[in-house]
C-alpha cells in the first residue's frame, strides 16, 4: 500500500504553503518554525553539521534548521510539494492561490527576505523520496527530524527500525506526530499503537520506545505543539503533534 494521492492536489498544496509560509492563525506560532527550533535547542551542545528533514512538506523547517547546520536535505514523497520547495529556494519566492470559499480564492506570494531565510539557501537541498525505502546517499546525519510523518507511512516499522543506519553516533531522531492513524494511509497491521495489546491499552508513544530500543534511548519527556491547518476562510484544523527526541546511542 502506497500513500493517497491526497498531497498531489493544487487546493492541498496551496494549503501547506500556508501552512508553513502564511499567516499565523488563532494565536498559535508557526509549526514547523517551531519544529525546527526545538531541534536546535535539543542539540545543545553537539555538533550541527548535517541534519535531514524527512516528510519536509513545503520545506520551512528544512529553511528554518539551515540557520544553525551546514547542510540540510529536505526529503517528501510528494513531487508537487518537492517542487514548490525547489522553487523557493532558487526563485526565494512562492505564490499561490489561497482556497476561501467555495470555488472563490485569494492569490499570495510568500518571500524567504520576508521570513528571514534568504541566506539559508545555499545550504538546503530538496529531493523525492520515500521515508520506507530511503536511498543510500541520505546518511551521516546529527539530526533527523520526521515530522507528522510516522502515521503517513505506509509500513512506519521499517522507518523506525532503520533511521539508525542514516544517524551519526550520538546524534538526535526528533518525531512529532498527533498519532492520527488511519487504514487510508496505513494498513491496521502496520500501526505503532493506538490499540489494545494483550489486554492493555498501546499508546504510539508505547510503540515507539519499544520499537527505538534497540538504537535510541529518549530525552527529556514527551511534549505537544500545536498546529492550525487553514482549508478555507471559515474551516481550519486545530491540532497537536507529540514531540519526542531520542538519542542515539
Amino acid at each position: 500500500m502506497r500513500p493517497s494521492g491526497y498531497y498531489e492536489s493544487d487546493t492541498t498544496l496551496a494549503q501547506y504553503c500556508e501552512f508553513h509560509f502564511g499567516e499565523q492563525w488563532h494565536g498559535e506560532s508557526n509549526f514547523p518554525k517551531e519544529l525546527a527550533l526545538a531541534c536546535i535547542d535539543a542539540m545543545n551542545d553537539r555538533v550541527m553539521g548535517r541534519a535531514l528533514d524527512i516528510g519536509c512538506a513545503c520545506g520551512r523547517s528544512t529553511f528554518e534548521l539551515a540557520r544553525q547546520f551546514e547542510h540540510v536535505d529536505g526529503v517528501d514523497f510528494s513531487a508537487s510539494f518537492i517542487h514548490k520547495c525547489v522553487e523557493m529556494a532558487e526563485q526565494k519566492f512562492v505564490r499561490y492561490a489561497r482556497p476561501e470559499e467555495g470555488e472563490l480564492v485569494s492569490y499570495h506570494e510568500r518571500t524567504l527576505v520576508d521570513l528571514g531565510l534568504d541566506h539559508t539557501v545555499e545550504k538546503v537541498a530538496f529531493h523525492q523520496g520515500d521515508a520506507c525505502d530511503l536511498k543510500p546517499q541520505f546518511n551521516g546525519y546529527d539530526l533527523v527530524l520526521a515530522a507528522n510523518l510516522i502515521d503517513r507511512l505506509y509500513k512506519p516499522s521499517t522507518f523506525l527500525t532503520t533511521i539508525h543506519e542514516r544517524i551519526n553516533d550520538g546524534g538526535l531522531l526528533v518525531i512529532a506526530s498527533p498519532y492520527t492513524w488511519l487504514e487510508e494511509y496505513t494498513p491496521k497491521g502496520e500501526w505503532i499503537g493506538g490499540f489494545q495489546k494483550n489486554g492493555e491499552d498501546y499508546s504510539t508513544l508505547d510503540g515507539l520506545r519499544e520499537m527505538l530500543a534497540p538504537h535510541f534511548h529518549i530525552l527529556g519527556e514527551p511534549r505537544r505543539l500545536p498546529f492550525v491547518i487553514r482549508e478555507t476562510r471559515n474551516k481550519f484544523q486545530h491540532s497537536f503533534s507529540e514531540l519526542t527526541v531520542w538519542q542515539k546511542v
